[in-house]
């Protein structure tokens, strides 16, 4: 699992910062941003030549560890904690 994580570089050089595949100028964003609009990964594979499969993978797994939070039931959750989580009140 860590070797699909080394895929991902940060270079506040390139791309402002911004996590990149490989330290090509192809950002971890691009290619979310490609999967939540529908694009299957080989779909995400054609339109970004550049990219190999376990590519899409460490995109997915830098996300998924990016905003690592534990998951609670809501009824968990005492009335400020979801007001702060939603930002609407009742």
């Amino acid at each position: 699992m860590s070797d699909l994580l080394n895929r991902i570089t940060i270079d506040p050089a390139q791309c402002v910062g911004r996590p990149c595949i490989r330290g090509m100028r192809i950002r971890v964003i691009d290619v979310l941003d490609l999967l939540a609009g529908g694009l299957s990964r080989e779909e995400v594979l054609d339109e970004l030549p550049d990219l190999e499969p376990e590519d899409v993978s460490a995109a997915l797994r830098y996300a998924s560890r990016s905003i690592d939070h534990p998951i609670l039931p809501r009824d968990h959750l005492d009335r400020r904690t979801t007001l702060a989580c939603t930002c609407t009140p009742d």
